[in-house]
């Protein structure tokens, strides 16, 4: 009977230390689509390094930028369908599939960094839910520097894009180009610098972070900072993955995952500023009142807004109500 007891102790330790390195060799890929050099892709590996830190090694996690695992509107779908556990992907990318989704890229919604920490603040209970339904679980969300715009030529008014080919990376983008006259080029941000040095776009909206990130100073000499909208990136896990981790595992992903979206919100503004002084020091042209533009773009934010909250029915109505009266 002692032996037997012996070996049914030993049996079960050996279970216990067997789950045990199970849950220590708990390893997860994290793509993004941006390069090495940007600063989420620099939060994602803090996020990823304090993961490790605070699990203990239980939870590993491995950042892919570069859209080296996958490209960058595949991310989204990638995790819903637990191709991979965890991912980052633009926001409004994502609009065509709901309109909360394109909530953050209606022009001159929220302009500043407080505007857009207020809306997002306000909208993401709903961000979680809808997630949530596509079987996923937000653990953070950091913004890119407003979008401004870029041009290989001097612009005048609005009336100088017509004709022109305009980059485009999500439906806002998409919208606005047609509003204009323009021709919209789908490009993702790691092809815009093959397509400017080969003449395949003119023109574009981006961050000043982006212009520095990608040396996109060295194809188009003008900057207007018309500061349309400032675009989320989410951090999103699959749900199936995170309810596999051990509570106190989930707990620590939870916390950290607050700690790097309030760490990349600060990284945000402060890129933004550094970036704009090294546009200048490359030798852009760098409008920082654009007031002219400005008037025409609000214009054409008024006409978009109203298409949101269209689609977006009494949801959206309720957000933009709110986010107003604060």
């Amino acid at each position: 009977m002692k032996r037997l007891l012996s070996a049914l102790v030993t049996t079960l330790s050996l279970a216990a230390a067997a789950s045990s390195t199970a849950v220590a060799q708990t390893r997860w890929d994290l793509p993004s689509g941006y390069s090495p050099n940007t600063f989420h892709v620099q939060n994602l590996q803090w996020f990823a390094e304090e993961v490790t830190r605070a699990t203990n090694g239980q939870l590993r996690i491995t950042v892919h930028p570069g859209a080296s695992l996958f490209r960058v509107p595949e991310i989204k779908r990638a995790v819903q369908t637990n191709q991979a556990p965890i991912g980052e992907f633009i926001i409004s990318g994502a609009a065509n599939e709901n309109p909360l989704f394109g909530l953050d890229s209606i022009p001159f919604l929220a302009t500043t960094y407080a505007e857009a920490r207020r809306l997002n603040d306000i909208s993401n209970p709903h961000l979680e839910q809808l997630l949530a339904r596509q079987g996923m679980k937000l653990l953070y969300t950091v913004p890119w520097p407003s979008q401004s715009l870029y041009s290989r030529t001097p612009l005048r008014s609005l009336a100088d894009l017509r004709g022109t080919r305009m980059r485009a990376f999500s439906p806002a983008t998409t919208r606005v180009a047609e509003l204009v006259g323009a021709q919209p080029v789908t490009i993702q941000l790691a092809d815009l610098p093959h397509a400017l040095a080969t003449g395949g776009v003119d023109n574009f909206l981006t961050s000043s972070v982006s212009g520095v990130d990608s040396r996109l100073y060295e194809h188009v000499r003008h900057f207007y900072e018309i500061n349309a909208w400032l675009p989320r990136n989410a951090v999103v896990v699959n749900l199936r993955a995170f309810n596999a981790l051990p509570a106190p595992v989930q707990a620590e992903l939870v916390r950290v995952g607050r700690e790097a979206g309030e760490r990349g919100w600060r990284l945000s503004e402060q890129r933004n500023e550094e970036a704009l002084r090294e546009l200048t020091a490359k030798g852009m042209s760098v409008d920082r009142a654009s007031e002219g533009l400005r008037r025409e773009l609000r214009q054409i934010g008024e006409r978009m807004t109203n298409e949101w909250l269209q689609a977006a029915g009494q949801d959206g109505r309720a957000i933009i109500e709110a986010f107003h009266r604060r």
